[in-house]
């Protein structure tokens, strides 16, 4: 089975070069100008505070010994953070990461001590004529002022397993199926829910079996959800409450198809006493089928492929996690 973080780990990395190339070079030029006034504060605050201003998306610089302590003050937009200095870093996350041969570093991002907030810091060593390190200039930035150069992340549309909560999984076989009020009204609730996403516009929907309730999304007002009771689900004229919409041409699953999936989610359900379905997921644009059983295992894979898998397949101990 594919990776199923390999997509999101190429478009972390893809942004994260993108970052390097912007930053490596004014601080290899900051680093090199504080080499020449290197252990002395006052200087050393005004070259940071001069390359700070010409660093748009930078929040915070400063210099450090090569023991990781404060030499400067921290310099940020709006002005010096005296406080820091003597300030020992060492066991901030950025300090515990190998800086390459190179000497420039961009560190993996981290929740800052002042803001709370997912930040990045890069680290320049800082070397004198001689090539002898001196210490390090580090600068600090808040994702949120980060130019983000990348595409957004596609969700991967291969199968998917995560397994759940061990304790859920060691009891699962002391458990049974207790038919719902979803359970014993199945046909009408599948009928309704079909009804809702061919022709009125609901593009996503998780069923939840044993609380006989779902939980809807429409096209037309993608931002919030609409939660549906067995009451909701059991009454076609709910059908009425929300307009007619043609089936969107951009869908994954193709119209005749909906069905078909429902009729799989049930089968999954019914299909054992001890393991069985306790919700499933279908979203209709990305085409993809979310299964979670009793025992807490989830799988995430494609509308076609999962109608591909039958009973055996979903009764093995594969699927189910075991």
């Amino acid at each position: 089975m594919p990776s199923s973080s390999g997509t999101l780990a190429e478009s972390i990395t893809r942004q994260r070069e993108a970052l390097k190339t912007l930053l490596r070079e004014p601080l290899a030029q900051t680093a090199q100008a504080c080499s020449q006034v290197w252990g002395d504060r006052q200087a050393l605050n005004a070259i940071l505070s001069e390359s700070l201003a010409q660093q748009a998306i930078c929040k915070y610089m400063y210099a450090l010994d090569t023991q990781a302590i404060q030499i400067s003050d921290t310099l940020g937009r709006d002005g010096a953070v005296v406080p820091d200095f003597g300030r020992n870093r060492a066991d901030r996350p950025y300090m515990n990461e190998r800086v390459p041969s190179e000497g420039f570093l961009l560190s993996q991002a981290y929740i800052s001590l002042r803001a709370k907030r997912p930040s990045l810091t890069a680290i320049q060593i800082v070397r004198d004529a001689n090539g002898r390190v001196l210490g390090f200039v580090g600068a600090d930035f808040d994702l949120r002022n980060l130019p983000l150069t990348g595409k957004l992340y596609d969700e991967p549309t291969h199968w998917r397993q995560i397994k759940g909560d061990p304790a859920i999984r060691g009891t699962v076989f002391h458990q049974t199926r207790s038919d719902s009020q979803m359970d014993i009204n199945i046909d009408t609730v599948l009928g309704v829910l079909e009804e809702l996403m061919t022709g009125h516009g609901v593009y996503h929907v998780i069923l939840h079996f044993s609380s006989s309730r779902a939980v809807i999304w429409l096209f037309d007002d993608p931002y919030r959800y609409r939660l549906l009771d067995i009451d909701a689900l059991t009454d076609p004229n709910i059908c009425l409450v929300y307009p007619e919409r043609a089936y969107p041409a951009d869908a994954l699953v193709p119209r005749d198809r909906i069905r078909a999936v429902l009729d799989g989610l049930r089968d999954l359900r019914f299909m054992d006493e001890m393991f069985y379905l306790r919700s499933g997921t279908l979203n209709i644009f990305n085409g993809v089928v979310g299964l979670t059983f009793s025992c807490d295992g989830s799988h995430y894979l494609p509308w076609g492929e999962f109608l591909g898998k039958g009973y055996d397949f979903w009764a093995s101990d594969k699927a189910i996690g075991r």
